[in-house]
């Protein structure tokens, strides 16, 4: 599932994400190369490489994910000096450790400046320190209390570490503060399937609908919703129609939770990709992850554990759905 961006008000945390919820099949949002940084598919700065349990450090892949707004910054600041600009910088380098360092000299001068606890929250997930990142959202929250993107952000880190019930807290205060998000807010309907909630879940889907029609993977979570709420053929004959989404292998995914296309047609479709490793294993991660789900829909625990376990093992680093991925194996061992 993918971003879309709506205009921000202008309340907006400078680095806050851009508004992610919802997910469209257009263009330069479907590239498996990644997403360009000045692309509108740029997520949550750096906290979208947070991951479920335990978290990647910083690349030299880091820069992909500032968003917009940070990349097209020309502020001048001196290379010493504490600023956000500054561990901004040294993050784009790789130097996490630096980073911190000049934001915790930051924040000893100016320590209600919301956008350095925020940096920082995102750089101590990136790095391993959950709990660190965590508090530093508080403080940016307490801080800058109407930004509906810093408490959202929270609410996804919250998943990633299989908090769901906190996720869900969190979510539906975001859309408190910004009731524009509530349509759009894909992560509230899975963090709700998580919670056992199936009939909030299907209503989350179905409003997510209205502000995005062509997404399989909105049709996908509706149908398991619905199919844990009453049964797999109420499901089916429930199953949202879709005709935009281009993406490998979601045709054949529909087809799949619709009856007329088989397990063998979902995976020959994610193996007929283009040379590139990465492309390959990640239409062949959402295959893994959606057969699983399928299975788990219609009652076969065993082949859904062994697709789940597999898609959470190939997951892509950079892709949220990834995390859903990670939080689903980590309950299988629960």
């Amino acid at each position: 599932m993918e971003p879309q961006t709506i205009a921000e008000p202008a309340s907006k945390s400078s680095l806050a994400p851009t508004f992610r919820p919802g997910h469209r099949a257009v263009g330069a949002i479907r590239s498996d190369a990644g997403p360009d940084p000045g692309s509108r598919s740029c997520q949550n700065a750096l906290a979208l490489n947070a991951r479920s349990g335990s978290y990647r450090r910083p690349s030299m892949h880091f820069a992909r994910w500032l968003s917009p707004f940070i990349l097209s910054a020309s502020i001048a600041f001196a290379a010493d000096a504490p600023t956000v600009e500054a561990a901004l910088e040294k993050m784009r380098r790789g130097d996490s450790t630096n980073a911190l360092a000049t934001l915790g000299s930051l924040l000893k001068e100016k320590p209600d400046d919301a956008r350095a606890w925020h940096l920082r929250a995102q750089i101590r997930a990136l790095t391993g320190d959950a709990d660190g990142a965590l508090a530093d959202f508080g403080e940016a929250i307490q801080r800058n209390p109407k930004s509906p993107y810093l408490v959202e952000e929270r609410g996804m880190l919250h998943f990633r570490r299989n908090d769901i019930e906190k996720a869900l807290v969190d979510f539906d205060r975001a859309n408190e503060l910004d009731p524009r998000m509530g349509p759009r807010n894909w992560q509230r309907g899975i963090a709700l399937y998580y919670a056992g909630r199936f009939a909030d879940g299907r209503r989350q889907f179905e409003l997510h609908q209205t502000v995005n029609s062509d997404d399989v993977e909105n049709a996908v979570w509706h149908f398991l919703c619905v199919a844990r709420e009453k049964d797999v053929e109420t499901a089916r004959s429930r199953l949202i129609p879709i005709e935009g989404d281009g993406r490998v292998p979601m045709k054949e995914v529909h087809r799949l939770f619709a009856g007329k296309a088989t397990v063998a047609e979902v995976m020959k479709a994610a193996d007929e990709t283009p040379a590139d490793p990465k492309a390959r294993q990640r239409h062949r991660f959402y295959a893994r992850l959606y057969l699983g789900l399928y299975f788990e829909a219609t009652g076969d625990k065993a082949r859904a554990s062994e697709h789940i376990r597999d898609a959470a093992a190939m997951a892509p680093l950079d892709d949220y759905m990834g995390d859903v991925a990670r939080v689903h194996a980590r309950r299988l061992k629960e």
